[in-house]
């Protein structure tokens, strides 16, 4: 059975965002993307939307996102669900990191300011 350690996961930053990729295809996943979150203190993520659900699981520190109309809370042991093509922003307001498991569809599509991407930490 193989595995992907995070010691050896690729490290991408965004907007005070690190994301290490731990099960995507190019580490022999075949239809999940996962990966570990990192959010800095004071991170305020940009609104994106994917094109297929998302589940993050929180770990440490707590985490605000609105999804779509609503603003939720979550902290450790908590999951947060994101429905397909809904707009979402990540809030980490705490004095200390949110980690965190993201949960997707491999090959999923997101879109940021107008643009459709595949970010690289999916891949």
């Amino acid at each position: 059975m193989p595995v992907a350690t995070l010691a050896d996961a690729p490290k991408f930053t965004f907007g005070g965002a690190v994301f290490r990729s731990l099960a995507v295809p190019s580490r022999g996943s075949n239809a999940l993307a996962i990966w570990a979150l990192e959010l800095v203190p004071g991170m305020i993520g940009e609104a994106h939307s994917l094109d297929c659900e998302e589940v993050l699981v929180i770990h440490s520190g707590r985490i605000s996102a609105m999804i779509g109309p609503d603003e939720v809370d979550a902290g450790p042991g908590d999951a947060v669900i994101v429905p397909a093509r809904m707009s979402f922003t990540l809030r980490n307001s705490s004095a200390e990191p949110v980690h965190a498991t993201a949960i997707t569809s491999a090959g999923f599509l997101a879109t940021l300011g107008g643009k459709t991407m595949t970010p690289p930490w999916s891949l």
